[in-house]
C-alpha cells in the first residue's frame, strides 16, 4: 500500500449484497469477519400470474439505506470505517434486466426480475425459427434459449414498451443487469456514471461469447439488439470507479463484481472439481471445471464461474438454477398464513417425522434445471385426511432438497469425478452449502438423508457477500488469491451433516418425487 501503513485493525472492505427480496450491506475486518452490517426487504410487483418485477429506483435507495445503517452500527462498535474502508464489491441478483434513460438516469420500465416467464411465447417464436431450436446459441454463450436469461427479458422491452423503443432511437437507452443498474448511480448517473458489467453477470445475459469474453456480435444481430445500449465488460476484481457525491461513503473505490452465485463460490474457495449449492429465493449449485467449458448433455448450464482479474485466468462452471427454494417458504407465510415468520417452519415441520406421503412440487413460474419445463405450474399431492399444515411445512423444505438432488445427479452424469472413493468403492460427495436457509438444521439433514452424501454448512453462511468483498480486497491488495483459497486458514470449523436414513427408503422417496414432477407439466395456461 502507498503511504502511511494502516494496521490489520484499521483494514476494512465492505460489500452490497442485491438480492431478490432484500439488499444488505456488510463490513468485514482484514480477517473476513464482519463488523456491521444492515439489511432492507424491497417491494415485490407481481402484475400478471407469471410475471415479477422490482422498482429500480426501490432498489437505489435499499442500497443507500443499507450502506448509512451499517457504517453506523460498525462506527457505534469501535471501528474507524470512515478512514479504513478500502473498497467495496458488489454482488446481486443475476438476469435481472433494467433498461434506463442515460440523460434523466430514470427507468423506463421496473425491473424484470430472472424468475419473470413473461417471455415464454418469445421463447416458442425463436425456438421454431432459428435451425439449433432451444440450444441455437448454446454453443456461443453456454445457455438455451429461456425465460430465465437477460436477453429474452430485453427483447420483450424492445418490442412492449414504447418508452424503451423512443429512448434506443434517440440513443438515450442503457441496458443492463442490477449491477450495472448500481453501479452507474455509485458512480456518477447521469453526470458520467460508469456503463459497466462484469463477466459473470455478462455471461448470464445470453448474449457473451464464453470463450472471448465479449459480446456476441452473431447472437446481438440474430436477435436484433443495438450494441450502443450494452454495457462494457470487465472482469471480477479490478478497480472500476470511486463511489460519487450523495452517498454515505464517497470516494471509496468499487474494485469487486460478481452475480450472487459466482461470488458464493469465491466465498466458500471452491476451486476445481468442487460445488456448492446455495439457498436463497432460489437454488443455485454451481461446479467449478477449471479453465474447460464442459457442455451438458443433462439439462444443466454451461457458465462462468469467476475471473479475479483481468489478466487472471478464467475458471467456468456446470450450473444448475432452482427458480424456486426459500421463495416457497415466503408464500407459506405470505400467501397461506401456515407461519407468520420464516423461522418458524423448522419448528412446525419438526412436529412430524415425515411428509406423510405429501410431496410438492414449487413450480410457481415454472420449473429450471435439468428439467427447462416453462409450462410447468406447482402441486401438491399425496393430500389425505391425515395431512396437516406440518406435513406441508416439511413437504416443502423437502422440495428443494429434492430439486438440488435433480441438479447434482446431473452433474455426476456430466463430470466424471465427483470426489474421492470410500471404502467400499462408492464415490463420497462433499456438498458445500450457503445462504441464509442452511441455519434451518432439519433443513441440512433432509438434504443430507436425500443426497445419501454428507453436506458441510460452513460457519459464515453469508459467503456471497464475502465472495464479493473477497474480490474487491483482492483488486486493491488487501488479500491475495492464497489468502481467499487457502481451507487450512479457517478458524472456525464447518457443521457437517451426514446421512442417517437407508438407500431403499431413499430410492422410494425419490421416486415419489420424480413422480410428482411429472404432474407439473403442461399446466400452464402461456396465453397469459
Amino acid at each position: 500500500m502507498q503511504g502511511k501503513e494502516i494496521s490489520a485493525q484499521e483494514i476494512y472492505i465492505g460489500s452490497i449484497d442485491q438480492g431478490t427480496t432484500s439488499t444488505r450491506f456488510f463490513i468485514y475486518d482484514r480477517s473476513g469477519k464482519p463488523v456491521g452490517s444492515h439489511q432492507v426487504e424491497f417491494t415485490q410487483f407481481y402484475p400478471q400470474s407469471g410475471w415479477v418485477e422490482h422498482d429500480p429506483m426501490e432498489i437505489l435507495e435499499s442500497v443507500r439505506v443499507c450502506i448509512a445503517k451499517a457504517v453506523d452500527k460498525a462506527t457505534a462498535a469501535g471501528h474507524n470505517v470512515d478512514s479504513g474502508l478500502k473498497a467495496i464489491g458488489l454482488t446481486n441478483q443475476r438476469e435481472t434486466t433494467v433498461v434506463w434513460s442515460k440523460s434523466t438516469g430514470s427507468p423506463l420500465y421496473n425491473a424484470i426480475v430472472w424468475m419473470d416467464v413473461r417471455t415464454s411465447s418469445i421463447c416458442r417464436k425463436l425456438e421454431k425459427e432459428l435451425p439449433k431450436g432451444r440450444t441455437h446459441f448454446a454453443e456461443e454463450c453456454g445457455l438455451p434459449i429461456s425465460t430465465y436469461f437477460s436477453a429474452l427479458k430485453l427483447l420483450w422491452l424492445l418490442d412492449n414498451v414504447d418508452a424503451v423503443k423512443e429512448a434506443v432511437k434517440k440513443g438515450d437507452a442503457l441496458f443492463g443487469t442490477i449491477d450495472t443498474w448500481l453501479i452507474w448511480n455509485l458512480t456518477g448517473g447521469k453526470e458520467n456514471g460508469l456503463h459497466v458489467t462484469d463477466v459473470s453477470n455478462a455471461s448470464r445475459t445470453m448474449l457473451m461469447n464464453l470463450k472471448t469474453l465479449s459480446w456476441d456480435k452473431t447472437i446481438l444481430n440474430t436477435l436484433g439488439i443495438p450494441t450502443e445500449i450494452l454495457p462494457k465488460i470487465i472482469s471480477n476484481a479490478e478497480v472500476i470507479g470511486s463511489i460519487g457525491k450523495g452517498w454515505p461513503i464517497t470516494g471509496v473505490p468499487i474494485a469487486g463484481c460478481l452475480g450472487d452465485q459466482h461470488a458464493a463460490m469465491v466465498g466458500q474457495a471452491c476451486r476445481k472439481g468442487e460445488a456448492k449449492s446455495t439457498y436463497g429465493t432460489g437454488a443455485f449449485i454451481l461446479l467449478n471445471t477449471g479453465e474447460e467449458i464442459i457442455k451438458s448433455n443433462h439439462g444443466l448450464l454451461s457458465t462462468l464461474a469467476y475471473k479475479l482479474g483481468p489478466k487472471a485466468p478464467t475458471n467456468y462452471a456446470l450450473e444448475g438454477s432452482i427458480a424456486i427454494a426459500g421463495a416457497a417458504v415466503q408464500w407459506l407465510r405470505d400467501s397461506l398464513g401456515i407461519i407468520k415468520k420464516a423461522s418458524e417452519i423448522e419448528e412446525l415441520a419438526l412436529q412430524v417425522d415425515s411428509s406423510g406421503g405429501v410431496y410438492f412440487v414449487p413450480a410457481f413460474n415454472g420449473l429450471f434445471a435439468p428439467w427447462w419445463r416453462d409450462d410447468a405450474r406447482g402441486v401438491l399431492i399425496g393430500i389425505t385426511r391425515f395431512t396437516n399444515k406440518s406435513h406441508i411445512a416439511r413437504a416443502v423444505l423437502e422440495s428443494m432438497c429434492f430439486q438440488v438432488k435433480d441438479v447434482l445427479d446431473s452433474m455426476h452424469k456430466d463430470v466424471d469425478e465427483k470426489g474421492e472413493a470410500d471404502k467400499d468403492g462408492k464415490r463420497e460427495f462433499l456438498l458445500r452449502v450457503d445462504g441464509g436457509a442452511t441455519v434451518n438444521n432439519l433443513l441440512m439433514q433432509i438434504q443430507a438423508d436425500i443426497l445419501g452424501n454428507p453436506v458441510v454448512r460452513p460457519a459464515d453462511i453469508e459467503t456471497t457477500a464475502l465472495g464479493a468483498a473477497y474480490a474487491a480486497g483482492l483488486a486493491v491488495g488487501v488479500w491475495t488469491e492464497k489468502d481467499i483459497f487457502s481451507s487450512g486458514d479457517k478458524t472456525e470449523k464447518p457443521t457437517i451433516f451426514r446421512p442417517v436414513i437407508i438407500e431403499a427408503v431413499r430410492q422410494k422417496r425419490v421416486e415419489s418425487w420424480c413422480k410428482a414432477v411429472s404432474r407439473t407439466f403442461d399446466l400452464a395456461d402461456l396465453s397469459l
